[in-house]
């Protein structure tokens, strides 16, 4: 090879692999963020007959993902489709158990239940504690 081609696919190359290190090491202008959110909670509760005996709901805030990762495709000579995609994902890296109590039950009929052991219901949901930029489709963590 002459050193005009060399330093041609230097040129070439050495870009790409510096954005490839900078993607892997997770910098650059990637923002994956755990983040507060605010949704309704609405859990039912039957008997063993499949008959609904009361129903409690509330506003909780909770984790969630989001956010960008860097991800590319490039032309190549190797795979099937003449691309190689390298995509990420902003996922949960860890989840922890976090108990909340829906604070407002009624009854099949809608009357709001107020005696202690009915009008609160606690539920046990995973959220979030961690997010970061994950390859896509990778579920082996």
């Amino acid at each position: 090879m002459h050193l005009q081609e060399l330093l041609l696919v230097v040129a070439v190359l050495l870009p790409q692999c510096l954005r490839a290190l900078r993607y892997s090491q997770g910098t650059g202008d990637e923002n994956c963020e755990t983040l507060k959110s605010e949704i309704h909670l609405i859990k039912e509760e039957f008997d063993e007959l499949g008959r609904m005996q009361r129903t409690c709901n509330a506003d909780v805030i909770v984790n969630k993902c989001e956010g960008l990762c860097n991800s590319q495709v490039q032309p190549s000579v190797i795979t099937p489709t003449g691309f190689l995609k390298e995509c990420y994902c902003c996922r949960e890296n860890f989840l922890k158990e976090k108990v909340f109590t829906l604070t407002h039950c009624y009854d099949a009929d809608g009357t709001r239940l107020t005696s202690p052991e009915k009008a609160t219901m606690d539920i046990r949901l995973r959220e979030p504690t961690e997010c970061k930029c994950f390859k896509c489709g990778d579920f082996t963590r």
